[in-house]
């Protein structure tokens, strides 16, 4: 039976070939050339801010909750950037598999023209509204000043990481995830270098503490952009820039990128405004409850970089192979994400249930927040093979272009069911943070079956891009 789930002549019905279907080891070792950099990639940068979170955790609960608070702002600011790099990624995808190399290389161009412009204005308003930001977000007297200490230097970041995205989503359509593992790891290097220097002030380096660690962020986001900058810089390489290429606005392309992510945008306004008003609900519980809530989503960061690593492979295979008229192998490849996924989740549950107690004990030596954040990871353990498969899922459907029924099912479930959940269960059931948790769960779920059931369909293989 397993045998069977995981063989790739059992993933394409007859009516629906095109061609000759691959081998499975052919096929899943062409998914995992792609997905394996990019496992270790995202891995790499969660651990690496798991161990940067720590270090801030030493300087107390207040420290912890300060940093976790800036979360969702931050993301709300790059909402923009995450969208245009999930056209960035689509369009490219597609045009590799093309084989029409000018019109990728076109697509970085207009992409780092559209990304830099919006990227300092963002940076502008995340400075002037900085405070007021962290007071909506839930800051409270303990809490406050140094959340907007914090945000207003790692705004400074935001052109850099903007730009480095960027770049790497291109990379990434046209499957280079080598370069992006190397990018982003060497960058979260620097990263923990910083915070291991400026947070308590080591080897001559001053004391910052919280605003040590925000500069820790500046510092490897530029180093991430210089390096990022130099893979394009490669005359060997796919996406090869030069000043003596051709910098003039490429409307048609602009609106290939746009067409894609203008539903994006909608996605991400739909992930950033449920994830926000959620996290204000786990605010409301007090700053010991929201420690240990961010304790928890360390680890459940953890398990979505995985997922995310294998969406990658599957984001850029899917939209490779309906550039070549292969709908069927889009759809097998699909499909091998999500039982490659299905596998990871289950060593993902065991160390959960398992690891718990020595992986909140890095964070805090408080026995309420390790109590409570133990409780939570037992819940994160049954989100697990839900998430991962979801993650596959929307990742598959975003590299055929069907970003429209991405957004849509992002607005249902995180920016309606999961807020509203988690206030009945909170506040009505009176079940406190273990009720919010119990809403990921359904808005988890139900992310499931929206995404699979539309990419079982197929109707995605006939969306032009």
């Amino acid at each position: 039976m397993l045998k069977n789930l995981f063989a790739t002549h059992n993933m394409v019905k007859e009516g629906f070939r095109r061609g000759e279907i691959p081998s499975s080891k052919e096929a899943y070792g062409t998914f995992l050339r792609i997905a394996l950099p990019s496992i270790v990639e995202m891995t790499s940068l969660a651990l690496i801010g798991m161990v940067s979170m720590a270090m801030v955790g030493q300087l107390g609960e207040e420290a912890i909750a300060a940093v976790g608070l800036t979360a969702q702002p931050r993301m709300i600011f790059m909402a923009l950037f995450f969208a245009l790099n999930v056209g960035v990624t689509a369009v490219i995808s597609r045009r590799k598999g093309e084989n029409d190399q000018e019109a990728a290389r076109s697509c970085v161009r207009q992409a780092i023209y559209i990304g830099g412009a919006i990227s300092i204005v963002m940076m502008v308003l995340a400075v002037l509204l900085s405070e007021p930001t962290m007071r909506l977000a839930g800051a409270d007297y303990d809490t406050l000043v140094p959340s907007i200490a914090y945000f207003r230097i790692v705004a400074l970041a935001l052109p850099l990481n903007a730009l480095t995205m960027c770049i790497s989503a291109a990379q990434r359509g046209v499957s280079n995830t080598r370069v992006t593992m190397v990018v982003n790891i060497i960058a979260n290097i620097v990263n923990v270098l910083f915070h291991y220097l400026l947070v308590e002030g080591r080897w001559g380096f001053p004391r910052l503490e919280i605003e040590g660690a925000a500069y820790a962020v500046v510092i490897s986001s530029a180093a991430g952009l210089i390096m990022a900058i130099a893979s394009l810089m490669k005359k060997n390489a796919y996406l090869h820039l030069s000043l003596k290429d051709s910098w003039r606005i490429d409307k048609p392309m602009v609106r290939s990128i746009a067409k894609i992510g203008g539903n994006s945008i909608f996605e991400q306004m739909c992930l950033r405004i449920g994830f926000f008003a959620y996290a204000l609900v786990i605010a409301s519980l007090g700053t010991a409850a929201f420690a240990s809530h961010h304790i928890a989503m360390q680890l459940m960061n953890l398990s979505f970089t995985f997922a995310d690593g294998i969406a990658v492979a599957a984001t850029a295979l899917v939209g490779q192979q309906l550039g070549k008229k292969r709908p069927d192998l889009s759809l097998m490849y699909g499909k091998i994400g999500q039982r490659l996924a299905l596998i990871i989740s289950v060593f993902l549950c065991a160390f959960t249930i398992l690891g718990r107690y020595w992986f909140t004990s890095i964070y805090s030596y408080d026995p309420y927040i390790i109590e409570t954040a133990t409780g939570l990871l037992l819940i994160l353990a049954v989100i697990q093979p839900i998430q991962t498969s979801q993650v596959v899922m929307g990742g598959s459907l975003r590299g055929a272009g069907d970003t429209r029924y991405v957004a849509f099912t992002m607005l249902i479930t995180v920016a309606l069911v999961r807020p509203l959940l988690s206030l009945f269960l909170v506040f009505v059931m009176d079940m406190g943070l273990t009720g919010a948790w119990y809403a990921v769960i359904a808005d988890q779920m139900l992310r499931l079956i929206l995404l699979y059931g539309r990419f079982a369909q197929g109707k995605w293989a006939l969306i032009k891009v």
